[in-house]
C-alpha cells in the first residue's frame, strides 16, 4: 500500500449538511496524516448576484460564512488539527469559465493542496447548495487525490 504524503487537505463547503460531513472526513484525514485543513466557503450564484446588485449586505454574508467556518475551526481544534479558511465566489457575471468546480481546483492549486474532500450532494436545486454539481467536475479534473462524500 502506498503511503500518502499529505500536508494540506482542502474541503470546499457551502453551509449545507453535506459540507459538515465533508469537514469531518477532511479533519479525520488531516489528523491521520499530520496535515492541516483549509475550508473554502464557496458562494453560490444567487448570493453573488445579490451581493453585486446590493440586494444583500456583505456583512450578513460574512456573518453566515464566519459562523460555518467557526464550527470548522472548533472541530479541527478539538481534533488537534491546524486549520485555515477562505471564501470565494463560485460564479462570475463577467467570466464565463468561473464555476464552483473551477474555483475549487484553482484554490487547490493556489494553496498547493495535497488532498481534496468534496461534498457530493444530491442535485436538488435548493439555494445554498452550490457544490452539488462541483463534485463530479473536481473528481474528473483534480490533480490531487479526491474523496467525495
Amino acid at each position: 500500500m502506498t503511503k500518502l504524503d499529505i500536508d494540506l487537505v482542502l474541503v470546499p463547503v457551502d453551509g449545507s449538511e453535506a459540507s459538515h460531513e465533508a469537514v469531518d472526513y477532511a479533519i479525520g484525514i488531516a489528523s491521520e496524516y499530520g496535515a492541516s485543513v483549509h475550508a473554502l466557503y464557496v458562494l453560490d450564484e444567487g448570493v453573488v448576484r445579490a451581493l453585486e446588485s446590493g440586494a444583500v449586505d456583505e456583512r450578513d454574508v460574512a456573518e453566515d460564512t464566519a459562523a460555518f467556518t467557526a464550527s470548522v475551526a472548533d472541530r479541527a481544534e478539538e481534533a488537534g488539527v491546524d486549520h485555515s479558511n477562505s471564501m470565494a465566489y463560485g460564479f462570475s457575471t463577467e467570466v464565463k469559465t468561473v464555476h464552483p468546480g473551477s474555483v475549487v481546483l484553482d484554490t487547490a492549486e493556489e494553496l498547493e493542496s495535497d488532498f481534496i474532500v468534496v461534498p457530493r450532494e444530491p442535485v436538488t436545486g435548493e439555494p445554498g447548495q452550490v457544490l452539488e454539481k462541483a463534485a463530479e467536475y473536481v473528481l474528473l479534473y483534480a490533480s490531487q487525490p479526491v474523496l467525495s462524500v
